[in-house]
């Protein structure tokens, strides 16, 4: 793994849009994987400015997102598909038809698993897949566990990811159960991964993500194994990594 320091969030944000950018400069058809949560939010608006000074196209990009809350409406306010339309997809200039996040909203957990799984496998997997990290190590949804999971599935919740993301709800009972997540297998597929990472509440996790054993207690462990995996992180982030 690589870790490449930034001073804050504003030179992480930079410096991760930088990685993105680059791909889809040299292949503007690129598969990327993308990410929510408030870490990527900073490269997203970086990217946005860069597309509006003519310096990024982003109409051939396809993009694969990691996740959705099980049972919310592509147009819920608190869905990822709200979210990264709001976000991302509306600033830029990427064909709709080539944006992909699992559907929360379809009920049936096997097709929806089954129809996204096909969809990234068609697609040749991601060329750069970007990730955030939570407190406990997950990547995606991907909780800690006893067994690395393989294709897209559906996952409970940890306590602590539920109370990580209530901020974004009006009151923790309102955020979902479930979630339809990417499983690490599909993860480890891509060609090349960017993780960002920001905060003293990520320094465990990046720590244990970069150095600690590879175990599926901590889902993130196993980048370690991947051959073209890059850490962006802050220096509250890396307090505890030595690099």
């Amino acid at each position: 793994m690589k870790i490449i320091p930034a001073k804050d969030y504003q030179d992480l944000s930079r410096k991760a849009a930088n990685i993105i950018s680059a791909q889809v400069i040299l292949k503007p058809e690129s598969v990327i994987g993308l990410a929510t949560g408030t870490t990527p939010i900073g490269a997203y608006s970086q990217l946005i400015e860069w597309y509006k000074k003519g310096d990024v196209d982003f109409s051939q990009m396809r993009t694969y997102n990691l996740d959705e809350y099980r049972g919310l409406e592509h147009d819920d306010p608190q869905s990822y598909h709200y979210f990264m339309n709001d976000k991302f997809f509306n600033h830029i200039n990427i064909d709709p038809n080539n944006v992909h996040v699992p559907d929360g909203a379809n009920p049936n957990i096997e097709e929806a698993c089954t129809t996204y799984d096909d969809m990234i496998e068609e697609a040749g997997f991601c060329d750069l897949q970007l990730l955030g990290i939570g407190n406990n190590g997950h990547i995606g949804f991907n909780e800690p566990d006893t067994a690395f999971s393989k294709g897209t599935h559906c996952v409970d919740l940890t306590e602590s990811t539920i109370q990580a993301n209530a901020r974004l709800f009006e009151k923790a009972e309102d955020v979902p159960r479930q979630a339809y997540t990417m499983g690490v297998q599909t993860i480890m597929m891509a060609r090349s991964i960017l993780v960002v990472a920001s905060g003293a509440a990520k320094a465990d996790a990046v720590y244990d993500m970069c150095f600690g054993p590879v175990t599926p207690q901590v889902p993130a462990s196993i980048l370690q194994l991947h051959t073209n995996c890059v850490v962006v992180a802050d220096g509250e982030a890396l307090a505890r990594c030595s690099y």
